[in-house]
């Protein structure tokens, strides 16, 4: 395992700026120039014997995403973003009454609550459940989940405040009540451990440029395994097909996670995004977690002394990677801010996210000229 501080070399954009938006896009190892260069020279010289070697790379890619989050080989998919992967695992599914209920809180990313509110035209109902101080209550959620719902389709962590969900009891509750879990991970993988297997979650989605440092239109899809025989996506293409590369009419679905691919792969972000993934590996989500928490707690402590208003829940339980900060000109300080090289991203709050390849005296230098540039205002 890699001491964390070596790694810093394996990023050049640390060497321009300091760095603390991994939430909205992590940086990406300057291995992925190599992949850029021998993707451009296959091009130059193009045969279609290039697909014999790019398959067989992505999928080894998603073998990796699949280990990463505690899955079987086999079971993940990769496409070009969350977006689309849930919407294709959407259309598996029938809404007639009763169990026609899909299950969302109101700290979702913005493409779920779309997703779901277009598939009412099919018969889905929709149930959202409310925060209260920036999280979701475990026991509120469950509540919401009976015999009507079909679908749970939640954050483990929250894109605006950091929250953490415990998916574990709303796991236990999806199974007494016959209902899937699907969870969107986006904000977690990469910085908190998950194993979906241990918890028993049917569905997770994810993407690689955020802590997975991949490539920006990379995301990925994974299915428990028992499950596969039953799907069968309405949105679809020629990849998902049982015999793909004979060209000849498709008749059934591949038997395996291959039954959620669509059209021509997207080969080059799932490339781009090895190295990211690789590191991270090496790393081990454990220790990443650990210097996470270490970050995010000096953050908190700093915001306090500062007088700052911290969305973030307190307990290293219920939180991420990230730590949202509240106060007069939060918007224009973060635009301040990311011009003087002190780069953080603004959601309603501004927000810091720290990763492995940040140190404690990057936190520090931030929150300095944070607090010069929030009593200036």
């Amino acid at each position: 395992m890699r001491p964390l501080g070596e790694l810093r070399a394996e990023f050049p954009l640390l060497e321009t700026c300091t760095y603390l938006n991994s939430n909205s896009t992590g940086a990406i190892p300057r291995g992925a120039e190599a992949v850029l260069q021998r993707y451009w020279k296959t091009l130059a010289s193009w045969r279609d014997e290039a697909w014999a070697e790019w398959i067989p790379a992505v999928g080894a890619y998603a073998d990796g995403l699949a280990a990463l989050v505690g899955g079987r080989p086999g079971t993940v998919i990769t496409d070009s973003n969350l977006s689309v992967l849930l919407g294709r695992l959407a259309t598996c599914f029938e809404y007639g009454a009763p169990r026609n209920r899909v299950v969302i809180t109101d700290l979702e990313f913005p493409t779920v609550p779309f997703i779901w509110k277009g598939f009412e035209r099919y018969g889905a109902e929709t149930v959202i459940v409310r925060s209260e101080n920036g999280r979701i209550d475990e026991e509120r959620l469950c509540a919401a989940i009976d015999e009507r719902t079909l679908l749970v389709c939640v954050s483990h962590a929250s894109f605006a405040t950091g929250a953490l969900l415990d998916l574990r009891p709303v796991a236990e509750r999806c199974r007494a009540t016959g209902a899937l879990l699907a969870v969107d991970a986006y904000q977690s993988v990469g910085i908190v451990p998950i194993d979906v297997q241990e918890l028993g979650v049917d569905f997770l989605l994810a993407g690689a440029h955020k802590w997975l440092c991949g490539g920006i239109e990379s995301a990925f899809l994974y299915v428990r395994p028992e499950l596969l025989p039953s799907l069968s996506p309405a949105a679809t293409g020629w990849m998902a097909g049982a015999n793909p590369l004979s060209f000849g009419p498709t008749e059934d679905y591949a038997p395996g996670i291959g039954r959620f691919a669509s059209g021509t792969p997207a080969v080059l972000p799932a490339l781009l995004s090895r190295p990211g993934l690789d590191l991270l590996a090496g790393v081990g989500v454990d220790a990443i977690r650990a210097h996470s928490l270490r970050c995010t707690t000096r953050i908190m402590e700093r915001a306090d002394e500062a007088g700052f208003q911290v969305l973030t829940p307190r307990p290293p339980e219920q939180r991420g990677g990230v730590v949202a900060l509240r106060f007069a000109g939060d918007a224009a300080v973060t635009r301040r801010l990311v011009e003087r090289g002190f780069v953080c991203s603004y959601r309603g709050a501004l927000r810091v996210a720290p990763h492995f390849y940040n140190s404690l005296e990057e936190v520090e230098r931030f929150m300095d000229e944070l607090t010069r540039e929030a009593h200036d205002v």
